[in-house]
């Protein structure tokens, strides 16, 4: 039968012929139900309050659409006649069916997948929802975790889990705390007699609480009970939360803010550099109009040898010009004489060797 279309769905029976039977034909065969899948969207399946479930307890897969299905079917891979059928209900555009789970055995534990149909396509299901994992745990001694090099880490510092037990496994299952179990790895023997494996979660970026689960290889929906919890924190990051150890962004940083970071520093550097500069500026012109404001007596020049080389009986000289005092003080520099007056020199010897002062007196 095929290509498969809308036409192939449907229930079939099948007959035998014997020739020498008084009815010709042989009874039917029991029905058997042809149905198509892939004629709508496929709907999503959750697991309340999570997909792993302890022995003894109940779980609810809740399977949702946004299409108005009025029918859901949940079906366990490996089970034909295990199909479980719930009228949908339809809340504010949107139809979801609660199928109760449980009391949780072996027998239940597996993998499900959910379908939506409507009434007068009874043959005609949905594309199926992804696939969910029920698993049933506490059948086993639970094992211990430890975080390498510990629980309180730096930001960007490795962090590595370690799963050990002295009991044999033959896989490890790595839980954090809200999410679904991603990470596995194979038990490894160890000389110290414990079988471990170790999960390398990559440099910290956040924190979490993680724990992890013992099983076998021929039973993988049956776990071990669960280790202690372990929390592992980052310090310098209190508001954060760990990502998910199967997410890529958990191992590599953003350059988006690295470029953001050094923009910013560069700016911060011109802005000290341009104050600096500003500063400095002003410093000076302050500097130069106090010497402009001085009193006249201090306008002199002082010629002085090299202090190594000054004699001590050397005298040294200063000039005071009191005609430029007196004309800039007095006389408006256009009635100021063209020619520059006489000078008369007074000398005098101050005592300690001090230097000699030179006074020009204005006629």
């Amino acid at each position: 039968m095929g290509p498969v279309t809308a036409a192939h769905a449907g229930t079939y029976r099948c007959r035998g012929f014997h020739p020498h039977s008084s009815t010709g034909r042989t009874a039917p065969s029991n029905p058997l139900k042809i149905i198509v899948t892939g004629f709508h969207r496929k709907p999503s399946l959750l697991a309340l309050p999570a997909p792993l479930v302890k022995s003894g307890q109940t779980v609810i897969l809740q399977c949702w659409s946004d299409i108005m299905f009025e029918h859901f079917i949940l079906h366990r891979k490996g089970v034909i006649a295990d199909l479980l059928h719930i009228v949908g209900d339809p809340h504010d555009g949107d139809s979801q069916a609660n199928f109760s789970i449980g009391p949780m055995t072996t027998d239940l534990a597996g993998t499900y997948r959910c379908y939506g149909s409507v009434t007068h396509s009874p043959y005609e299901w949905s594309a199926p929802s992804d696939p969910l994992d029920i698993v049933i745990t506490g059948l086993y001694e639970k094992p211990s975790l430890s975080a390498q090099p510990g629980p309180t880490v730096q930001p960007g510092e490795n962090v590595t889990l370690s799963c050990s037990s002295r009991s044999w496994f033959d896989m490890y299952h790595l839980s954090r705390e809200g999410e679904a179990p991603e990470l596995r790895l194979p038990a490894v023997p160890s000389i110290n007699g414990t079988f471990q494996a170790h999960f390398p979660l990559g440099p910290a970026t956040h924190g979490g609480t993680y724990r992890c689960f013992g099983s076998f290889r021929g039973s993988p929906y049956e776990w071990s009970a669960p280790s202690d919890p372990l929390s592992v924190s980052v310090t310098g990051n209190p508001s954060s939360g760990w990502p998910s150890p199967t997410e890529p962004g958990s191992k590599t940083g953003n350059p988006r803010h690295l470029h953001v970071l050094i923009g910013s520093s560069v700016v911060i550097i011109l802005f000290i550099i341009l104050l600096f500069l500003l500063i400095h500026r002003w410093w000076s012109n302050k500097k130069n109009a106090a010497v402009m404001n001085q009193e006249p007596g201090e306008d002199r020049r002082v010629n002085r040898e090299d202090s190594e080389e000054q004699d001590p009986q050397e005298v040294t000289y200063a000039q005071l010009d009191h005609c430029i005092f007196t004309q800039r003080k007095i006389t408006h520099p256009s009635q100021r004489p063209k020619r520059p007056p006489k000078e008369t020199s007074v000398y005098m010897e101050l005592p300690n060797a001090e230097p000699r002062l030179k006074v020009v007196s204005c006629p």
